[in-house]
């Protein structure tokens, strides 16, 4: 596997070139004095170095070795405890997390990139932290000023973890269903009962404590999801003066035994009366989780963004290097027995592919991360509402189009490497197993698919759609004569895309089928136009630099690439959405 090396110029470009992030935090009293470019380089250089030379190469070697389980203890593979307490000392943990109990300060928009560079270079290693990001999210947000005071601090040191304790193994998607139980005592905790699976991080050896936020029903709590309470429980309970007490009532009973992610402890845990603290409102659990959905959905969204570059960095260096053939035009390596296979056109296709996929969803993860600062930080009320809409519309499109995307951009960099990418040692067979799991967790891609046609769409009659829609059409109605070979195709892509749009929203009133029918197919063209707005926004930000720096040719060259060959699957998708529900209810359940 090729050396990993963070897309620091690509990342840079982004966020100077494209979406003039200083201008944003200029306009955000609560970033406007803490956040600058030369802070946020800085940052970004930071990360670098330890993502790529600490934990890069502890990827293949965490997979080979895997997670250990002995009777309740959970060992991470070797040097993975080292590591984290590397990036724990850097302050990476808590990089976004709030200063008033240590944390960095940064905003969404910098924490993304660092995510991106976390995960590439292991994401198994990168979900530990990220599970501990986003409990301190949820603490932060609802959690009494005493549970924050007392649990916060270490966790964004990275001294202590976190944990998200949702599914059960009868309640996946369906938590209104779970049966872990919350009995009150006497001096406020709870009782905690109940066994919950796929629990990501609920048992290792990288901290000294591990904080589970878990999902549970109070006695007299109302049936279904309005009656979902959240908990706070730590492994060791917490005394007085901050020091580590007793261990609480909560074990692990197994490790699962998976497709990837090997490095990644996947553990049922099980609650036996274990102590622990209400956070938020009883029966309002889920409110508290969802205010941390937002964030780990674009998180594994990055996951999937993540595992493409990492692809595409081993295909573009095993493409140079490998010798098959004769380019079709005759020898292009006369002195050699054959050419580089980068000089044959399918392989250019697949690298392009990856290329402009992975660079268009780096510009899409970053956008989606600036509404979630401008909903956090801004002052203006409507500015905030509108960031909202935004981030509750875009945020199933990030993580179910980045992850899918993910895994094709990943098997075209196994094809690239023919047979050698089916071989373990080359890497590449890892990072197609690896990121096949962000299609599922975080609510499977189809659960996004449902969420985005019903719930945003159909849900708010079309208004936050028509939202992100007119702002398209705004950089479109404004774009320059010299931005027309990409503003055309976008505009025509756009109103495919508003056109089906309306065609769903007017099928749904009459069968409810037609939104399930529609999703997934409706996820991805609505991913392929949003991609393509910003590879014209990036076409814009290259224009008339190209002479000068190959970077910004480069862009230029792939802006037309995807709008050449990729931008128009949008077709075919369109056609199987308005082929409606009907054939999909053709046989009865026993003709399957």
């Amino acid at each position: 596997m090729a050396d990993y090396k963070a897309p620091l110029r690509d990342m840079r470009f982004v966020l100077n070139e494209v979406f003039d992030v200083s201008s944003l935090w200029a306009s955000l009293p609560a970033l406007a004095e803490t956040v600058d470019s030369e802070t946020v380089d800085a940052i970004l250089e930071e990360a670098a170095k330890v993502t790529c030379r600490t934990i890069a190469p502890l990827s293949r070697s965490g997979d080979e070795e895997g997670c250990h389980w002995n009777d309740t203890v959970v060992s991470t593979p070797a040097g993975f405890p080292e590591a984290y307490r590397t990036y724990a000392e850097g302050g990476w943990v808590g990089v976004g997390g709030n200063p008033e109990f240590g944390g960095m300060g940064m905003p969404k928009v910098v924490s993304a990139q660092v995510e991106e560079m976390l995960n590439s270079a292991s994401l198994a290693f990168g979900l530990y932290p990220m599970l501990t990001s986003g409990a301190c999210v949820s603490l932060n947000t609802h959690a009494s000023e005493e549970l924050k005071a007392t649990y916060l601090p270490n966790m964004y040191a990275g001294v202590w973890c976190g944990s998200m304790c949702l599914t059960e193994a009868h309640a996946g998607t369906d938590l209104g269903i779970i049966r872990t139980r919350a009995e009150p005592a006497a001096d406020g905790s709870y009782s905690i009962s109940g066994s919950k699976i796929f629990i990501t991080g609920g048992e290792h050896d990288l901290t000294e404590n591990i904080i589970h936020l878990v999902l549970a029903k109070l006695p007299d709590a109302p049936a279904g999801p309005k009656g979902i309470s959240l908990f706070l429980v730590p492994k060791f309970l917490v005394n007085a003066d901050g020091s580590l007490g007793e261990r609480n009532a909560v074990s692990c009973g197994s490790i699962e035994h998976k497709m990837g992610i090997q490095a990644s402890a996947t553990c049922v845990m099980n609650f036996d009366g274990a102590r622990g603290w209400l956070v938020g409102e009883p029966n309002k659990g889920l409110a508290a989780m969802f205010t941390m959905m937002n964030y780990e959905r674009l998180g594994v969204g990055i996951q999937g963004l993540s595992s493409g570059e990492r692809s595409y960095q081993n295909a573009v260096e095993y493409a140079r290097e490998r010798l098959q053939s004769r380019a079709p035009t005759g020898a292009q390596n006369p002195g050699k027995a054959a050419d580089p296979i980068i000089v044959h056109p399918d392989v250019r296709r697949m690298l392009l592919t990856m290329k402009a996929l992975n660079e268009g969803g780096r510009a899409f993860s970053t956008y989606v991360a600036m509404q979630l600062d401008i909903a956090k930080y801004s002052e203006d009320a409507q500015q905030r509402e509108r960031a909202d809409s935004l981030v509750a519309l875009l945020t199933p499109v990030a993580k179910a189009f980045l992850t899918d995307i993910g895994l094709e951009t990943t098997v075209h960099g196994q094809q690239v490497f023919g047979g050698h990418g089916y071989i373990r040692e080359w890497g590449q067979e890892q990072l197609v197993r690896d990121v096949r799991i962000t299609q599922i967790y975080e609510g499977t891609n189809g659960i996004q698919a449902l969420d985005l046609m019903g719930r945003k769409i159909v849900g708010s009659n079309g208004a936050w759609y028509r939202l992100f829609s007119d702002e398209v059409r705004q950089f479109i109605d404004t774009a320059d004569s010299d931005l027309q070979e990409f503003a055309r195709p976008l505009a025509n892509a756009l109103d495919t895309l508003d056109e089906l749009t309306a065609w769903v929203l007017d099928r749904a009133r009459s069968n409810p089928n037609e939104i399930g029918a529609a999703s997934v197919e409706y996820l991805h063209l609505f991913g392929y136009v949003t991609y393509a707005w910003l590879w014209a926004r990036m076409a814009k930000a290259a224009q008339g630099k190209e002479g000068a720096d190959e970077f910004y040719a480069g862009k230029l060259a792939t802006a037309r690439f995807y709008f050449a060959r990729l931008l128009p699957r949008i077709h075919s998708l369109n056609a199987s959405v308005r082929a409606g529900s009907e054939s999909l209810y053709l046989l009865d359940a026993a003709q399957f």
